[in-house]
């Protein structure tokens, strides 16, 4: 996927809580708790000193804002996958990384089919 493609979606400059951990057979399994600096329906972005990298996946869970939804702010638990990483570090030593939203599911829909996430449309 190319970068136009995967800024089809509106992303919003809105800070929202997020935790997160990596998944796979090599990954550490810790929990990170950090925020969202932006966040579109397609992915978000965030600054963590945990060690990822382009292509790992992550379970994450944050409060995607009612700009998102279209309605009002809902939890949202998620498969992503990094596609970003920003190497230069911010003064607190942390980096930033960008992830592209595979499946989700709100709080009202835990237990149900996840969705996939529609990238074309806004």
């Amino acid at each position: 996927m190319t970068g136009s493609e995967r800024r089809q979606l509106t992303r919003y400059n809105l800070r929202t809580p997020l935790r997160f951990r990596a998944i796979g057979l090599a990954s550490d399994k810790t929990e990170h708790f950090t925020e969202a600096l932006n966040v579109s329906k397609g992915g978000f972005y965030f600054a963590s000193s945990a060690a990822l990298q382009v292509g790992m996946p992550i379970e994450a869970t944050l409060r995607m804002p009612g700009e998102v939804t279209g309605g009002s702010a809902e939890e949202t638990r998620c498969t992503a996958r990094v596609v970003h990483v920003r190497n230069a570090p911010y003064g607190d030593g942390r980096i930033g990384f960008g992830v592209e939203i595979e499946e989700f599911r709100t709080r009202q829909a835990i237990g149900a089919v996840p969705a996939q996430v529609d990238r074309h449309a806004n």
